[in-house]
């Protein structure tokens, strides 16, 4: 699945942790002048205690209480934790990131962790969005290696660079298109022949007729490192009283000054948390049934249209029988990533599977990608885990020398629900008739490409500071509530 936020089959590296939170009055926190590690004004020598391995071992979790933090963020994946960041290091705001898991547990951890561009299409609603995102990853890696740390380490980042292929003269056509689409919007672009293809991807087949688009610039990240990498940062400010994590604390219920008045903050299983300034919803999948069931006896109709989109990615570990230069896609890709729910099929599945591929810097192969409408079921379909090997096959003819049943231990699936939009759109902005209640949700499976951007956007609007993309087309309002 390109960049397909989908459940982490493990989630054992998480565990709950919850950094303590000063009761006392927040103050404010000066930021030094200067470049740093975590693109902010905290000093880098703090850094430098920070562990580049992925180590969830945390502070004491703090007991059942009452706590105020101007930010409440619902939902630690990569959106959740890169909006508590942006806040963290743009303002004096104190944050708090509550999850009914932990990081890793839901979308993000188990995607193919890629930032990828080649298949997205300049001067589309999401295009800016996308490119700024990109150049705030790529300012992040800088910063990184300003420090004398390496990116690769520290987050797994890696400019690997992307191959959208295709078959057919049809295909190669659109592909020499989009080459000259993607050039003309500022991006390094190249169309490569199949047997220019050969020499740069020698495992790779897509015949006489075949040709791809190869963008060299995309990015490679991995996504448990990077979460990790965030929460070390943002825990930073925990010691100033300005940011907490309420981990395997579902909330239950919003809390508000009369019956018709505004949110002034959440009831959890645990704790009951007040807000001063803004509620963050960036629950993924989730944030549809979350926000119907936090309003629905309230006086405020409330219809977020966002809903799980299941996916399978296959995980080869230390696969060796062949190597991959670059991040693999094959066109059909974006067809079946814009397939509508209204089109579905296969008993109201809608399953499509193209092939996607790369490997991680573990050397594991990471084989995608099927999509399907299954409600919230997160079982294993392995008929559909084989319909992935055989598509990857018909590009990668190495791999038919393997009998899938061969790899036994060595093989996992990822399962998991991409936050999927009718539109295609991420919903980002306040809620009509709430300006105090923000959602940030509907990426599918470009969570991780568009997070910084995102996160950006969503600070602007509660900062009331000018915008750098422009989010009119991902306003909640008049998108289904």
């Amino acid at each position: 699945m390109a960049s397909a936020p989908t459940f982490c089959p493990n989630p054992s590296p998480c565990t709950n942790r919850i950094v303590s939170s000063s009761r006392r009055r927040f103050t404010s926190f000066a930021f030094e002048s200067g470049r740093t590690l975590f693109g902010s004004g905290v000093p880098s020598r703090n850094f430098f205690s920070l562990s580049t391995r992925v180590n969830r071992t945390g502070p004491v979790p703090i007991s059942a209480s009452s706590h105020t933090f101007d930010v409440v963020i619902v939902g630690a994946g990569i959106i959740g934790l890169t909006i508590a960041r942006q806040f963290l290091i743009g303002s004096d705001l104190s944050v708090a990131v509550v999850d009914k898991a932990v990081p890793c547990s839901g979308a993000t951890g188990a995607g193919q962790g890629y930032i990828w561009m080649v298949h997205k299409t300049p001067g589309s609603e999401k295009w800016e969005l996308a490119m700024r995102s990109r150049k705030l990853w790529e300012m992040l890696a800088e910063s990184i290696h300003d420090q004398g740390l390496n990116p690769a380490e520290v987050m797994g980042w890696k400019k690997r660079g992307s191959l959208l292929v295709g078959r057919t003269p049809e295909e190669s056509d659109l592909l020499k298109r989009r080459v000259q689409q993607l050039s003309e919007a500022g991006l390094r672009a190249e169309y490569m022949y199949s047997h220019d293809l050969l020499q740069e991807e020698p495992a790779l087949t897509v015949g006489e007729d075949g040709g791809a688009a190869f963008l060299p610039d995309d990015s490679q990240l991995d996504a448990q490192r990077t979460v990790a990498f965030l929460e070390k940062g943002n825990r930073l400010f925990a010691s100033k009283g300005r940011y907490a994590e309420f981990y395997h604390d579902p909330v239950t219920s919003l809390l508000r000054s009369g019956s018709h008045g505004e949110v002034k903050g959440l009831q959890t299983s645990k704790n009951t948390l007040y807000s001063n300034k803004a509620i963050i919803v960036a629950a993924g999948c989730w944030s549809g049934s979350l926000m119907h069931e936090l309003f629905k006896e309230s006086d405020i109709l409330l219809d977020v249209p966002v809903k799980p989109r299941k996916g399978h990615l296959l995980v080869l570990e230390n696969f060796n029988a062949l190597q991959l230069n670059h991040g693999l896609m094959e066109v059909g890709y974006i067809k079946h990533q814009t397939i509508l729910a209204s089109e579905q099929l296969d008993h109201g599945q809608a399953l499509s599977v193209s092939m996607g591929a790369t490997m991680d810097t573990l050397g594991n192969l990471i084989l995608g990608s099927s999509r399907q409408f299954a409600g919230f079921s997160s079982e294993v379909d392995e008929p559909v885990v084989a319909q992935i090997w055989k598509r990857a096959a018909e590009f990668l003819p190495k791999l038919r020398e393997f009998p899938l049943s061969d790899f036994g231990r060595s093989r996992k699936v990822r399962i998991g629900l991409r936050p999927y939009m009718p539109d295609g759109k991420p919903m980002i902005g306040p809620v009509p008739g709430m300006t105090n209640v923000f959602l940030a949700t509907g990426h599918e499976g470009e969570g991780l490409s568009l997070a910084l951007g995102t996160a950006e956007m969503v600070a602007d609007m509660v900062l009331g500071n000018p915008g750098r993309v422009d989010s009119a087309p991902f306003a909640v309002e008049g998108r289904g509530c």
